[in-house]
Parts: structure tokens; sequence; C-alpha cells
């Protein structure tokens, strides 16, 4: 964990900076986890010429929830466990992300081929996302042997999440394999803008349960739960990240879990790819619509009575930071929907790094990065010299996505001005 400037901006160590540039070249599959930098290049090396590969389902870590390890099969560690932020309605849940895999080649379409043996009431999931040139991740979608996974752009590393739902831990995954390939005629989904809606809020709360993710939750925590995995991240990282207004203020957080109410609900996709409830508008969740006009007889996806409006949890330093005291409703961004905002992509790296409305730490803050974010910007300036750990820069991005300034310093390039970006 990095130690906090006086503005806020958690300082990169500075022998890190050309180290980082060279292991994000030799692996575009590595992960940046909660500000933390990676000892070395993770995930296979390319395979030239191939484009199916098994998967490893060894042991990964912070990137595995709920699973044992069975001669050499994955089952449901606790019959009993589910995430905080879905409730019992998902009891015997467990998921595992893989390693990282980088191609060759750019593809666009992900087959899945599952190995596993389900008892009756017992399920498997394959999910697969892509991870274009530009850094930037697409949403989870799912893969199966017979029904691919069309990504909407081009990816050069392909990354796979199997969850597991068992309520008996009879259930067995025995192998996973996948294969990718470049269709001739590439899907192409993107958004002009990010998308944002007026949600109804409740707060997550729930100090000591696991989120979706494998996150142990604090009191005191800066994250988000969505009724749909396809915009979950993984532990650690922001790579899925809202933008949440309230009463008070603005606050970007990660999202770390899957709720409340649904868990296939990605009501912030329009119907054309949306996971469920496809004759819903747009920016619409399910359990709103239920709730308020009597959907689904009132119901959610698991048949329970929806007793409130409820389209986002917030962790409660999220809930009381945007100014709520009890659930109430407020704006949402998906920051990681924007797909026709000009600009240049980046990375950010670090913990709580604010975005401020002018060039200078001292105006406001009207966002706060909770942590490695993918961010669009569009020009840059020369404004306050921030000095941190032996670096000084005057360098500004302006980030359209969130209507203020970074310090160039925490964009994860080691130019000083940033590259192909024009002046303000």
């Amino acid at each position: 964990m990095y130690t906090s400037s006086p503005s806020g901006d958690s300082p990169r160590p500075p022998s890190t900076r050309a180290s980082r540039l060279l292991l994000v070249a030799a692996a575009l599959g590595s992960l940046l986890l909660g500000g933390a930098l990676p000892a070395a290049a993770s995930g296979p090396a390319p395979t030239p010429g191939s484009a199916g590969w098994t998967v490893d389902l060894g042991p990964a870590g912070a990137d595995e929830v709920n699973l044992a390890h069975t001669a050499g099969a994955l089952r449901v560690a606790s019959p009993a466990f589910h995430p905080a932020a879905a409730g019992s309605a998902s009891a015997g849940f467990a998921s595992q992300t893989e390693a990282a895999h980088t191609l060759s080649a750019p593809v666009n379409r992900v087959t899945a081929d599952l190995q596993a043996d389900l008892p009756a009431g017992a399920s498997a999931v394959v999910d697969v996302r892509g991870r274009a040139a530009d850094g930037s991740w697409s949403e989870w979608r799912e893969a199966t042997s017979s029904v691919p996974a069309d990504l909407p752009a081009e990816a050069i590393v392909v990354q796979s999440r199997i969850t597991l739902q068992d309520a008996t831990a009879g259930a067995r995954i025995r192998g996973l394999r996948l294969h990718a390939e470049r269709t001739a005629d590439p899907l192409a989904v993107a958004q002009p803008a990010a998308v944002g809606a007026r949600v109804y809020a409740t707060r997550e709360g729930l100090v000591g349960g696991t989120t979706a993710n494998g996150h142990v939750i604090k009191s005191s925590d800066h994250f988000v739960a969505l009724p749909s995995g396809r915009g979950l991240s993984p532990n650690g990282s922001g790579q899925y990240s809202v933008q949440v207004c309230g009463p008070a203020r603005c606050e970007t957080a990660p999202v770390w879990d899957v709720g409340p109410w649904n868990t296939q609900d990605d009501y912030w996709n329009p119907s054309s790819v949306r996971q469920t409830f496809q004759d819903l508008a747009q920016g619409v969740p399910e359990a709103q619509a239920a709730y308020q006009s009597g959907y689904n007889g009132g119901h959610d996806g698991f048949g329970r009575t929806v007793s409130n409006p409820a389209g986002i949890d917030l962790a409660d330093g999220t809930f009381y930071n945007v100014g709520l005291n009890d659930n109430g409703w407020v704006t949402v961004t998906y920051l990681w929907t924007s797909g026709g905002t000009s600009g240049s992509q980046f990375t950010t790296w670090g913990t709580g790094v604010r975005i401020h409305s002018q060039a200078n730490t001292g105006s406001s803050t009207v966002a706060t990065l909770g942590g490695p974010t993918n961010v669009t910007v569009s020009c840059q300036v020369h404004g306050q010299l921030v000095n941190a750990e032996g670096y000084s820069n005057d360098g500004w991005a302006y980030l359209p996505g969130y209507g203020g300034y970074i310090s160039n310093i925490y964009i994860d390039v080691p130019d000083a001005w940033l590259p192909g970006v024009p002046t303000c």
C-alpha cells in the first residue's frame, strides 16, 4: 500500500516506472490489483498459429471464491456460501477467474467446452471477456460449445471465469478448453458516451461478509454491487467502475459484488444485448419495474417479492460519502460502457487518486478512483506543478467521462507529457 501524499493522491515509487512499461509491453494480460505492482508478467506466452487452449484450473489465489480442489476437479467448498449482496437466493456459489491468455492475432469470438458433472439443481457458467489493444476490457459474456460469445471489439487477450452454483457440493468441474477466432464480420457494439441512469440505492452493509469477487467487506468500504456479473471487477481492481452521484457529492467506486435482488440484470445495456428482461427499457432495473408497476408479478428473478426498487447496493463508505443517510435515489454512470468519447485510452495506477475540477490540487474533487481504472483522455494542459516521490510534473489530463483533471503522474505511461494527446 502506498502512502498518500498531502493531496490525497497515491504516489508511485520512482524505480517502478520504466519496469512497469516493460511489463505492460511484455504481458498485456497482466492485472493491476489494488494498486499493487505485479512482480512478473502473468498469463501464458502467445501461441502462434493456435487459437485453442486448455485452461489451467489450478488454485487462482485472490481470484477464486469458495472453491475446493479435489482430485483435479473443482467443487463448491461450502454449499451454504452466497455473495453478500445476492443473499441466500444464490447459496452454493463459487467462482474462479482464470489467468489471462495472450493470443498471436486479434479475435472477436470465443467458444467454451466445459467438462463438468452437474447433478440436478446445479449449474456451471463460463463467461469470457477480451482485452483490446488500448488496454480496455469488454464486459463478461457467457460462452458455450454451441453458442459462442461475440466480443464487441477485437481482442488480443482473452480471459475466462467459471461460476458454479451447487447446494450439495456434488458438482464437479473437470476441465475447460477455449477456442478463439476472428469472424469475417466482427460485431460492433459501441455507446456514444458512458451510460447513465437514475436508480434507487440501498446500503449493503454486511461487514464481514464476502462479495462475489472474494473481497471481505470492511467498515467504511468503497465499492458497489450491481445485479449482473457482466460488470464484476476482479478482487482489488477497478476495471469496471461506476460514478455515483448523491445529494452531497460524486464518487467513483469499483463493482465488487453482484446484487441487489437479481444476478442477471444488466439493465445498463440495450435490449439487443441485455442478459434478461429484454422487454424493459434500458436503464430500468427489473427490481424497480417489479416494485413500481408490478412487472413479473412484483417478483425478482428468483421469485421473491420485491420490497424496494433497488438497482445498486453501496458499501458503507460510498453510501455515506455521497451524502445518503437512508436508502435513496442516485445518479449512476457505468464508466466502462463509454465507446464513442473522443480521446485516447489509458490506465491509471494507485488507489485513492483524485480527479479535480481544475488542473490543480486546490480545486474541488469531482471523483476519486479506488484503484487502477481505464480512462479516456481528450486533452492535456500545463497546470499546478505536482511533486511526488522524486517526480515533478505540471501536466494534467482532462477526463471527459468524469468532467475533471488528473495529474499526468497517475497515468500509467513513462512520459510526463502524454504521447498523442493534444493540448486543451
